[in-house]
């Protein structure tokens, strides 16, 4: 976990959503958002990532590939490019931050989102549209041999919505921005009982939370999820690691 915090946060080394996955020797950075890009480098240098995924277009998910374009492309001679799998309006969104057309290309490759799988190197990368943006995406990541997997909700509205996703056994990664709720009417977010939930119908294997707004207690979310799931739950900080 390289960052798990939300738009913005008081909680000491907090940073954007940010979440690097590896297996069989390759990399994917899923979000990369405010803050995120420095932590990184202790696990890997950044031109290594075989791709990075974005869950959508709020900026505390995707904002820190500034700072990986900018890397890429002064750091290197010849400049180093690397995947992004993203909304399409992702290029868009960067060129028109820097007023600059053709700023997003110059070191990354937009490749546009759709529901579906992709393959990137050894992995299974499930993706499927859910209720946040008008374009926001929760992922499966799992081995291409099979086996289970992480599911990542990025920000999503309604739990229900990451049931096609789930597998028995999978481990859930999963926004509880209300901590214990209620959830604010058209938040489009979710919290611990609406997790737990989910959890529970899903047989999933043990639960990630993350995004945990300001305001909100870790103690008071955790205990909520387990309500009513009965597996492992976990609040995750940056550092934290895992193996699925």
């Amino acid at each position: 976990m390289l960052g798990a915090g939300p738009a913005y946060t008081d909680r000491p080394g907090a940073s954007g959503a940010s979440y690097l996955v590896q297996s069989d020797g390759v990399a994917v950075l899923v979000d990369l958002g405010q803050g995120s890009f420095p932590r990184i480098f202790p696990e890997l240098e950044p031109s290594r990532l075989a791709a990075v995924l974005v869950s959508h277009l709020h900026p505390d998910h995707f904002v820190d590939l500034v700072a990986l374009r900018h890397y890429l492309r002064y750091e290197f001679m010849p400049p180093r490019r690397i995947a992004v799998h993203a909304d399409a309006a992702l290029a868009a969104r960067l060129d028109g931050l820097h007023g600059q057309p053709g700023f997003t290309a110059e070191a990354l490759d937009v490749v546009a989102l759709a529901p579906g799988v992709r393959e990137v190197g050894p992995l299974r990368v499930e993706a499927a549209r859910v209720t946040h943006t008008a374009d926001s995406y929760a992922f499966r990541l799992s081995a291409n041999g099979g086996g289970s997997g992480l599911v990542y909700s990025g920000d999503v509205g309604r739990a229900e919505d990451l049931v096609p996703l789930i597998r028995p056994g999978d481990a859930l990664l999963v926004e509880a921005s209300f901590g214990a709720g209620p959830v604010e009417p058209a938040a489009q977010h979710l919290n611990g009982p609406a997790v737990g939930t989910l959890a529970a119908a899903t047989g999933a294997g043990r639960v990630l939370l993350t995004h945990l707004q300001m305001g909100h207690d870790v103690d008071e979310t955790v205990a909520s999820v387990r309500a009513a799931y009965g597996g492992p739950v976990v609040f995750v900080e940056p550092g934290y690691r895992t193996e699925i």
